[in-house]
């Protein structure tokens, strides 16, 4: 379901924010966010409209979706999988700029604790793992096949995260892997399942440390380049936003539930602690991203739109 929060064009037109001129035409700065964990930092800044807020949100269910807007210049700003975003700029041959990274690792292997048992990666040889589509996907096979662990079935089946926690809590599944709060919600209506494995331990045992980044913000590059306070303002709102859901997760959880990035506040709460959100620009998010990229590069080509991004990927400020 998507929910549009509006802000005060008004006042935005007063202050001269949040504003772009097309065409003789004007409209608000469109901001897409991605249900889920991808979208919980934006929760505070989506239902901020005081203090002339200059941006508009609407909340998404399908990564394509936001993707396609940008793409036709519908959006502005969008919150998106990393591995999508590298493809978004290879389509459109430079069209997006990387601003920020908001979450890292927040994968986990799940399992039936009844009729699985897996205490390391070499425990998953011979069985069949239940992966939702794209990044989880490419990120699994990468570091199964790092951790030299053969045979290991990835199945796509449920290419949605919501079908396969729904699968798996019903015991249709006996292994998958999840993101939160996907986790909690499964673990909450089948007490047989158990966290087996946090894939972010996992991942910086084989890989260099903190190069698992899985979600991020882009921005179109002609809107960086014609409204680069507007992209400053962004920034600066974004990451005090993501800040408040460090400091008051309680209170941001209630927010997240309001503006409609994920529907139930309590699970929220709880899933907070293990959804690894971030703010982090500059250097260190080339470094991060460049890592990430070139792994999944490694494994799969095609998850990242075929190449590794040039270096006007990389938003400088």
């Amino acid at each position: 379901m998507k929910r549009v929060i509006s802000v005060l064009l008004a006042l935005a037109l007063c202050l001269g924010l949040g504003v772009l001129t097309l065409a003789g035409t004007t409209r608000p700065v469109s901001v897409m966010v991605l249900n889920g964990t991808t979208g919980f930092g934006m929760a505070k800044l989506m239902a901020d409209e005081a203090d002339g807020n200059p941006f508009t949100f609407s909340v998404e269910t399908d990564a394509s979706a936001v993707t396609a807007a940008l793409i036709s210049g519908d959006c502005d700003i969008a919150a998106l999988p990393t591995n999508a975003a590298a493809t978004v700029y290879n389509k459109t041959e430079g069209g997006v700029r990387l601003l920020a990274l908001n979450t890292l690792g927040v994968l986990y292997l799940v399992t039936n604790s009844e009729t699985v048992t897996v205490e390391s990666l070499e425990d998953l040889a011979g069985m069949t793992v239940y992966v939702p589509a794209q990044n989880p996907s490419f990120l699994f096979r990468a570091l199964v096949d790092k951790a030299g662990v053969e045979d290991v079935t990835v199945d796509n089946t449920y290419a949605q995260p919501a079908d396969l926690r729904t699968a798996l809590a019903a015991g249709e599944v006996d292994a998958a892997v999840l993101p939160e709060p996907m986790v909690t919600i499964a673990c909450a209506a089948n007490d047989k399942l158990t966290v087996a494995l946090d894939l972010t331990e996992q991942w910086d045992a084989v890989f260099p440390p903190d190069s698992l980044v899985l979600g991020c913000v882009v921005a179109r590059t002609e809107f960086v380049d014609e409204q680069p306070e507007l992209v400053e303002t962004f920034l600066e709102q974004y990451g005090a936003s993501i800040q408040y859901l460090t400091d008051e997760p309680a209170e941001a959880a209630a927010l997240i539930e309001q503006t409609g990035v994920f529907t139930n506040a309590a699970v929220a709460e709880k899933a907070i602690p293990r959804c690894n959100v971030c703010f982090i620009t500059g250097e260190q998010m080339r470094r991060d991203m460049e890592q990430y990229l070139t792994i999944l590069f490694q494994e799969a080509p095609e998850s990242i739109g075929g190449k590794l991004p040039e270096e006007d990927f990389y938003y400088a400020g």
